[in-house]
């Protein structure tokens, strides 16, 4: 029978900064199936200790303390990647793992990412250029013959005028710029179809679907990151960065959406907030 998989993701920030902070209460109560961790900043043994009795794959960074990310599941994930692509100068340590599970009988594949915050006119914004290029050629291989699959994590970009506050003093920074942004509207372009990006470039829709800009439709936001700076999360001027991208196959069995921020600052254990889905899945 069909059943609910719920599917959180948060960059912690460091995870065992979220542990100290209250991670621990909320998932507790959270009835999640499957956690996806961005920005860990630590070890496999670390994330054994902050999540004990749950099933762990993880990619770390080569620097220590920076990046990695994480799969959680409440049952062992015997299938896992962590290769992006087959160029070898592709930086993507610590901010790519996939996992397949069965749920139920039904195969799905989930996606913890970790994209690079970027800066304009620099060569860590041609390594963020990098990075997407390489998701926008995997994207259609874990899409392939109607399968199950979603991208959920950090991507550091903000599609649409609606997923930043402040989006007008940020149109030449990284995050919102016209080539980013135009990565996005390939992703979730009509599949097939010639897409126009919002940087004038032109490219093939993927078809795959924004998880909450699709549940949510034209509102501002919700917001998932807010700046440590000032008061941007008293007064929710925030950035909609974390994401679920849903394979059209999936897609189509999402039931509920929702980004859990914090009731005030003080309560925050992350300057991200989790993003959850539910989705209906099994034969």
């Amino acid at each position: 029978m069909p059943r609910t998989l719920r599917i959180a993701s948060v960059n912690v920030n460091g995870i065992r900064a979220a542990v100290r902070k209250g991670m621990t209460p909320w998932l507790e109560s959270a009835e999640v199936d499957i956690l996806t961790l961005q920005e860990v900043r630590a070890e496999a043994s670390d994330l054994a200790a902050a999540l004990p009795g749950w099933h762990v794959v993880n990619d770390e960074a080569l620097a220590k303390g920076r990046a990695g990310v994480a799969i959680a599941a409440r049952e062992p994930l015997e299938v896992w990647r962590t290769d992006l692509g087959a160029d070898e100068t592709l930086d993507a340590k610590g901010r790519w793992v996939e996992a397949d599970i069965d749920v139920d009988g039904e195969p799905v594949t989930i996606v913890s990412a970790y994209v690079f915050t970027g800066q304009a006119d620099t060569d860590k914004q041609v390594a963020k250029y990098a990075f997407l290029d390489a998701m926008e050629a995997r994207m259609p291989r874990l899409a392939a013959d109607g399968a199950l699959a979603v991208i959920t994590g950090d991507l550091n970009v903000g599609h649409r005028e609606l997923d930043i506050r402040n989006w007008k003093g940020n149109v030449k920074k990284a995050g919102f710029l016209p080539r980013e942004r135009a990565y996005f509207d390939r992703f979730t372009g009509a599949a097939g179809a010639e897409v126009r990006g919002v940087d004038g470039s032109t490219g093939t829709g993927l078809g795959w679907v924004d998880v909450g800009r699709a549940f949510h439709g034209d509102v501002d936001g919700p917001y998932t990151w807010w700046s440590n700076r000032g008061k941007a999360f008293d007064t929710d001027t925030g950035w909609r960065i974390d994401y679920h991208l849903a394979s059209p196959a999936l897609a189509e069995r999402v039931t509920d959406y929702r980004v859990v921020r914090a009731p005030s600052w003080d309560t925050r254990w992350s300057d991200h907030a989790p993003v959850i889905a539910d989705y209906t899945v099994g034969v």
